[in-house]
């Protein structure tokens, strides 16, 4: 059996050994006696909730109890079938048999690469573990991203980063690969559960970017009475006096008067302000790039009262 490789979807769609596979009918067969999980685009969804997937060397169909992985209890929602149309779906081939035409017709099983990809990987995973993810569907209190397979997991707004944003797509959007860390594994109900602020690095490490004196760019966050918290970066903000004429989202010119790292404060003056909507917020990740875990994170500087941190491993 081939070894796979359990990425967000869309990860293996450009891949040789994905293309090397979808090349003839004879390829797609091997792969389908090595166990190989293969992708492809969904290009319709019948009547009957069936997804017809474009394998190029021929069509294949992932029947409606095959789409997704359900626990028990649950019950796959029709809009989930759906919104697979025009999107890249991972899959194993069960079959290859004939249509009603005489045509070869791949019958295929996201299903069965899911659960692989939950027994394989997921099931191996622990808390602090670092893993790919990609943002499919953003709400108010959070994005769900997929992390392997198709399968969801819920990034709450609160752990996306340290600074305050309104909504997730202050930061995310649709399609986006960022990487997440493991935060907690509900055994009762097999959902994970991620994190991200993590990455983004310490209040130290941010700061150090910055200068008394500069004049640099940033984000209008929230509008206090007492101030206007401005994100500076993903993980870092400060506080200018209250102004009437601004908004949050807006990006606004400020001069950097102080630093106080006993306090975690950055004190700023507004300079200038810019109208219009701002875009999701660029970010740097403050990990080696093949670093898999953290046990523990503190973004709070050494002898500040509030302390900020995260742990992942009893210590």
């Amino acid at each position: 059996m081939s070894e796979n490789h359990y990425l967000p979807e869309g990860g293996l769609l450009a891949s040789a050994e994905n293309a090397e596979a979808l090349s003839s009918p004879a390829a797609l067969e091997r792969a389908m006696q090595q166990g190989r999980i293969l992708e492809a685009i969904a290009v319709l969804c019948d009547g009957a909730l069936n997804l017809i997937v474009d394998l190029g060397c021929m069509k294949g169909i992932i029947r409606k109890n095959e789409v997704s992985y359900t626990a028990k209890g649950e019950t796959l929602k029709d809009i989930a079938i759906i919104s697979r149309v025009g999107k890249a779906v991972a899959f194993r081939v069960l079959a290859i048999e004939k249509d009603e035409n005489g045509n070869p017709l791949a019958i295929l099983s996201r299903r069965a690469a899911q659960i692989e990809c939950m027994n394989n990987y997921l099931s191996t995973l622990v808390s602090g573990d670092i893993i790919p993810a990609k943002i499919t569907h953003l709400e108010h209190f959070g994005a769900f991203v997929d992390i392997g397979c198709g399968i969801a997991s819920l990034l709450s707004i609160d752990c996306i980063s340290v600074s305050r944003i309104s909504h997730p797509r202050d930061r995310f959007y649709v399609g986006m690969m960022i990487k997440a860390v493991v935060k907690s594994i509900d055994p009762s109900c097999s959902r994970i559960y991620v994190t991200h602020k993590e990455l983004l690095g310490t209040w130290e490490e941010n700061v150090e970017r910055f200068k008394i004196g500069q004049t640099v760019m940033g984000i209008v966050r929230s509008i206090e009475e007492y101030g206007v918290f401005i994100e500076l970066a993903p993980n870092l903000a400060g506080l200018s006096e209250y102004r009437s004429d601004i908004a949050v989202g807006q990006t606004v010119a400020v001069y950097i008067k102080n630093i106080i790292p006993e306090r975690m404060k950055i004190k700023l003056v507004i300079i200038d302000s810019c109208k219009g909507e701002t875009p999701a917020s660029k970010f740097s990740y403050f990990v080696e790039p093949d670093r898999a875990h953290i046990d523990y994170w503190k973004y709070s500087p050494v002898g500040t009262g509030k302390v900020i941190e995260s742990r992942f491993t009893a210590v």
